[in-house]
């Protein structure tokens, strides 16, 4: 049994936390077009990124539904709330973060000419915390469909677009800001604090 499709309150769970996360996203996109200032220097990495989250999303849902084999083991409550929690922290951390960017957030990369490297809020232990948040929010979707497949759809495609992404964020955010971002960067991990 499938809590999240097959379960009625773990269905209207689950979808509510669907439907934060798709709003979520909608509003961050949203703001980053009335602020986006400066040259896009993105690369295509901005498409790379939607089309793993798209796909994350969409392949693990769908693994959850056709490969009922792939199942975790004791698919039960503990390990579906964990996974709606994760998800909730997941957003949580990515709104931090584009609040604490305010007018720098953007969904592609972007420098802008008057930009500081910001080192408050979730930017005191990682460089990039909207990425990590992401990360959590798709592990956190895979836990809570119960299924190896999910998991793995949802915890690698995602990831590795933005792993891709960060190549070319990080380079422009050198190449703009300097020896500020250098000194930063060597004080800070990418993605999760103390490991990369």
């Amino acid at each position: 049994m499938n809590l999240a499709f097959d379960h009625p309150q773990a269905r209207i769970a689950f979808d509510a936390v669907v439907i934060l996360f798709v709003l979520s996203e909608v509003r961050v996109r949203r703001r980053s077009d009335r602020v986006s200032q400066g040259s896009r220097l993105d690369h295509r990495t901005s498409l790379v990124v939607r089309v793993t989250l798209l796909v994350g999303l969409v392949g693990a849902i769908l693994l959850a539904r056709k490969a009922p084999g792939l199942e975790i083991a004791n698919n039960s409550w503990p390990l579906f709330v964990t996974g709606l929690i994760l998800m909730c922290a997941g957003i949580a951390i990515r709104q931090w973060a584009l609040v604490t960017l305010g007018r720098f957030f953007t969904i592609d990369v972007r420098v802008q000419s008057d930009q500081t490297v910001v080192q408050n809020g979730p930017y005191r232990w990682v460089r990039h915390p909207s990425y990590t948040g992401l990360i959590l929010t798709f592990l956190g979707l895979g836990l809570a469909l119960g299924n190896w497949g999910a998991l793995v759809v949802a915890a690698v495609l995602p990831t590795a677009g933005l792993v891709y992404r960060i190549h070319f964020e990080e380079r422009a955010l050198l190449d703009s800001l300097g020896e500020p971002y250098r000194r930063y960067a060597e004080s800070r991990k990418r993605l999760v604090p103390g490991i990369w």
